[in-house]
């Protein structure tokens, strides 16, 4: 068998750009954004030159959280669109050379799935959720005491029906969690997976890809216990290797979003035969510091290189305070519980080492997801609070912002009303956010976008080679590639004096300016060849 082909490979080095469909751009004028949209903004993100788009759900959805909460797969919500437009997309894209890429929620459906209807009229589909008597002397109680997965939150993980029954769900109660034990749930996902497949889609992001897997006996949760109740639970890697022989028969990928702390069992679902990648959300959560990221760079590698899978590289997702604000904070790093209102940010600051974060980000070896708008430098928004959608923010009691400030519409367009997204926005855009503007950055050479593009063009040089640590100063990480034509350089500056660079045949690209002296300033990045 001849070695895989670049086309069979692309997953391992690509740009895959996140759609957040529902502020991406709005094509019907009715302030959501949709397919149309999108379909039509497919010329500017070939021109941006992303490698694939991945797709925040799209499915039928109450939107109770954000689309996360999925009442039918083989439904396109009627507020992005239709099937048929999903399927032209898929098309689309792929004639510009960009594949596509779906969200799957496997641990959870809406309240409004047929399966959880049914099981409410008490059919035997409570066979495929948790339904538990309650504890306590009238069954009062919930059936344990499991934290929710909201951060912040202190609201059961249980709701009583009006029969005294509870069921279990770790996020909202509108998102019953399935039982995977169930032989119907697994069959039903699997074909999900081919319905998808044989549409199209080049590979799956699975959402909160380490819970589906639940202790039978639903014991109280002990800080410490090992094997965990329902977090990475050995029985989810045949669950994998099921879905890893559909995928194959179709050529696809999958990502999964593993948020573990144990370097070693995230690696196991990065076996030949389970996943092909996972989100790495120690380098998303590092704050902006040389030897925190170093530390995180070499973890993820080193976790990586005995089973052969590619990193992944993330600075910001739908769930995330935006690069630009994190980085303009005294506290740079990321964590669902710090959240809070008010937070002080320099916005110039922040977007200096944004850009610098970009070159160093796409300069690693891997494949690097992009959230839509950090290309246009989009800071985090500040949502009024009568305005907040997100239910993270009512789960804690109002004390958490949420993460609508990642979600606010894109800016097209800096003279057209509402920044050219379309109608009027379904979440505010704050004043001067057509500054932003996509049109405005194409026509300049040194913004946000300007520099997105130009470093794109360049990424591929880098491939998925390795990575060499070169001698730097304190506060300076400085590494070599291999290039197509010779060796590739990253010197990022994150020292509080300029420093040298080293010896180059030419820079290739920069973050920022050099000084008079040729010297790399603080939060700075360059490209060089060697």
């Amino acid at each position: 068998m001849g070695q895989p082909t670049h086309a069979q490979n692309w997953w391992r080095s690509a740009v895959i750009y996140q759609v957040y469909v529902r502020s991406f751009a709005d094509g019907d004028g009715d302030g959501t954004g949709d397919l149309a949209g999108v379909r039509a903004k497919l010329p500017y993100l070939a021109e941006l030159g992303v490698d694939a788009l991945w797709f925040n759900p799209w499915y039928l959805s109450p939107m109770k959280d954000g689309g996360y909460d999925v009442a039918d797969y083989r439904v396109i919500d009627p507020a992005f669109g239709t099937l048929a437009e999903a399927e032209k997309l898929i098309a689309e894209a792929k004639e510009l050379g960009i594949r596509t890429l779906v969200d799957i929620v496997p641990n959870h459906v809406s309240d409004q799935h047929p399966w959880f209807r049914a099981a409410l009229a008490g059919g035997p589909e409570r066979e495929l959720f948790h339904f538990r008597p309650g504890r306590g002397e009238h069954g009062e109680l919930p059936p344990n005491d499991w934290p929710s997965q909201f951060a912040g939150s202190a609201e059961p993980v249980w709701t009583r029906l009006p029969d005294g029954t509870w069921y279990l769900h770790l996020f909202t109660p509108e998102q019953p969690d399935l039982n995977w034990a169930h032989p119907a749930v697994r069959q039903e996902h699997e074909e999900i997976l081919r319905f998808w497949f044989e549409r199209g889609v080049a590979g799956v992001r699975i959402d909160s890809a380490a819970l589906l897997a639940k202790d039978p006996d639903l014991p109280d949760f002990v800080e410490g216990r090992d094997p965990h109740p329902y977090v990475d639970r050995d029985e989810l890697h045949d669950i994998y290797r099921s879905w890893r022989t559909v995928a194959d028969a179709y050529d696809g990928i999958f990502v999964g979003e593993v948020w573990l702390p144990d370097t070693e069992r995230f690696a196991r679902y990065l076996r030949p035969d389970e996943l092909h990648t996972a989100f790495n959300f120690s380098f998303l959560s590092c704050p902006w510091d040389a030897g925190r990221l170093r530390t995180s760079i070499d973890e993820t590698l080193a976790e990586h290189a005995p089973i052969g899978a590619p990193a992944t590289w993330v600075l910001c997702n739908h769930d995330v305070t935006r690069t630009v604000t994190r980085y303009g904070r005294a506290d740079t790093g990321f964590d669902f519980a710090t959240k809070a209102f008010g937070t002080p940010t320099d916005l110039a600051l922040g977007t200096r080492r944004a850009r610098a974060g970009a070159l160093l980000s796409l300069a690693l070896p891997g494949a690097v997801y992009l959230y839509q708008g950090e290309e246009l430098g989009l800071p985090e928004a500040e949502i009024p609070r009568d305005r907040i959608q997100d239910p993270m923010h009512f789960r804690s009691g109002g004390t958490d912002p949420g993460r609508d400030g990642c979600r606010v519409p894109l800016p097209w367009t800096a003279d057209a009303p509402y920044a050219g997204f379309g109608g009027e926005p379904w979440l505010p855009q704050p004043s001067g956010w057509s500054a932003y503007a996509a049109d405005l950055q194409a026509a300049d050479p040194g913004s946000m976008l300007s520099l997105y593009r130009a470093a794109l063009t360049i990424r591929p040089e880098f491939g998925d080679g390795p990575l060499t640590w070169l001698p730097a100063p304190e506060g300076v990480l400085a590494f070599a590639r291999p290039g197509q034509e010779g060796r590739l350089l990253c010197v990022v500056n994150l020292a509080d004096a300029p420093a040298d660079l080293p010896a180059h045949s030419r820079l290739l690209l920069g973050s920022g300016p050099l000084d008079p002296q040729g010297r790399l300033p603080k939060d700075t990045a360059v490209w060089l060849r060697g």
